[in-house]
């Protein structure tokens, strides 16, 4: 899987750059930042019951990247640098949010060790529905279980259908675009 002790030592910030030390993110940052513009089409809120809030988008933006992750193979090198470079983009973003949020920093640590231990829960609980598919029934009971916690009302139909319809156009897509940095999402 990813690894966190990975993902900061390879953060570097600042210094890390001067030192050389920071990895080339230019196609797991696009890959990320299109992940994000993904997560924040206003139909996945509106017509797909996800909360529009602060745990709500954190779901969304997360499923989107467990999608990226699970598209990238594990086997071939490349795919595997590009999966931990992602996820190093994704953290390094996630504690930017938290301080630009106002949380201290002696708290910010144990706040990202806390999200790092729900994207791996959500990897793992995502991964059993995806093998599970074209059986919806699991994804559907995961995504009411996490991204509509909490929703008035929710149906996980329409959200799970959306999910396997991005499975199944990012597996589509060829590797060396998504190494490059553009994955294929299809509307929602």
């Amino acid at each position: 899987m990813i690894s966190l002790r990975a993902a900061k030592t390879r953060q570097g910030g600042i210094l890390g750059s001067l030192l050389g030390k920071k990895p080339a993110w230019s196609a797991p940052r696009a890959l990320h930042d299109g992940a994000v513009a993904r997560s924040r089409q206003a139909a996945l809120y509106a017509r797909m019951g996800a909360p529009d809030t602060v745990e709500g988008r954190f779901e969304v933006l997360t499923l989107h990247l467990i999608l990226l992750i699970d598209r990238l193979g594990r086997r071939d090198p490349a795919e595997a640098a590009a999966r931990q470079a992602l996820f190093d983009v994704y953290l390094a973003d996630l504690d930017g949010a938290l301080r630009e949020m106002g949380v201290g920093d002696l708290a910010v640590g144990k706040r990202m060790r806390r999200l790092g231990e729900a994207f791996y829960g959500r990897a793992s609980a995502y991964e059993t529905a995806f093998a599970a598919l074209p059986d919806t029934a699991p994804l559907q009971a995961l995504i009411a279980r996490t991204v509509l916690h909490g929703a008035p009302e929710p149906d996980p139909a329409p959200l799970a259908d959306y999910v396997a319809r991005c499975r199944a156009s990012l597996a589509r897509g060829d590797s060396s675009s998504l190494l490059a940095g553009a994955a294929r999402w299809p509307d929602p």
